[in-house]
C-alpha cells in the first residue's frame, strides 16, 4: 500500500470482525509508533493500555459512544462487530504540557496509520464514560482519559465522497450500511500563494 492508498484507508470503521484477534506483527507495529511519535518538549506525557482481553472488552464496550449523526441501532456495533482490540489514551494530571492534545492526536495518528498498513481498521472515540473506564480498568483519579481508540478488521467499507452542496459534513450509510463520509475538495480549503 503507498502512502495515498493509506491515507485512503484509513478512514474510522465501526463494525468489526468481533472474533479475528488483530495480529501481533500489527500490535508491535502499533506501540512502536506510539514510541516514535513527535511530542512537545519531548515531555513523554502519554501512556496507553492496550485492552484485547474478552471479559475487560465486554465491560468497556458499553462505555465507547459511536457515529453522533447516525441513531445508536445503526452507529454501534452489534453482537459479533465489537472491536477485538482497545487502546486506551491516557496522561497523568499534572504531568502533561498544554500540547498534550496536540501530543496525542499525532499519537493516535501514527498508530491507526500503522495499524491501516496491516489492514486493520480504527475508530477514535472521544466520547467515552471515563468514569466506567477508570474503574473497569483499575485507575486512580488522577489519571486523565484522553480517548479511546477501538481497532479491528472493519466488517463494512468507508469511503470518502465529494461534500454535497449544502455543505454537510454528516456521514451515511448505504443499503450494505457501508459508510460515506463526505469531505471538501482541496480546491474549497487550500490556497498558495
Amino acid at each position: 500500500m503507498n502512502l495515498t492508498e493509506l491515507f485512503e484507508y484509513r478512514r474510522s470503521y465501526r463494525r468489526f470482525i468481533e472474533e479475528k484477534p488483530v495480529a501481533p506483527e500489527c500490535i508491535r507495529d502499533m506501540k512502536m509508533s506510539l514510541r516514535l511519535a513527535p511530542c512537545a518538549g519531548n515531555l513523554q506525557p502519554l501512556r496507553y493500555i492496550f485492552v484485547s482481553d474478552r471479559k475487560l472488552l465486554e465491560q468497556l464496550w458499553p462505555c465507547l459512544h459511536w457515529a453522533a449523526y447516525l441513531p445508536p441501532q445503526l452507529g454501534t456495533p452489534a453482537e459479533g462487530e465489537r472491536p477485538p482490540l482497545v487502546v486506551m489514551v491516557l496522561y497523568e494530571e499534572g504531568k502533561a504540557g498544554r500540547m498534550v492534545s496536540t501530543d496525542a492526536g499525532i499519537a493516535l495518528c501514527n498508530m491507526t496509520l500503522a495499524a491501516a498498513a496491516h489492514g486493520v481498521g480504527s475508530c477514535i472515540l472521544g466520547n467515552i464514560e471515563r468514569d466506567r473506564i477508570r474503574a473497569v480498568l483499575g485507575l486512580d483519579e488522577h489519571t486523565v482519559l484522553f480517548a479511546a481508540a477501538a481497532l479491528g478488521y472493519p466488517a463494512h467499507r468507508s469511503t470518502v465522497t465529494d461534500m454535497k452542496e449544502d455543505g454537510s459534513v454528516k456521514y451515511y450509510l448505504d443499503e450494505n450500511r457501508d459508510y460515506y463520509v463526505p469531505k471538501r475538495k482541496e480546491e474549497d480549503f487550500i490556497s498558495e500563494r
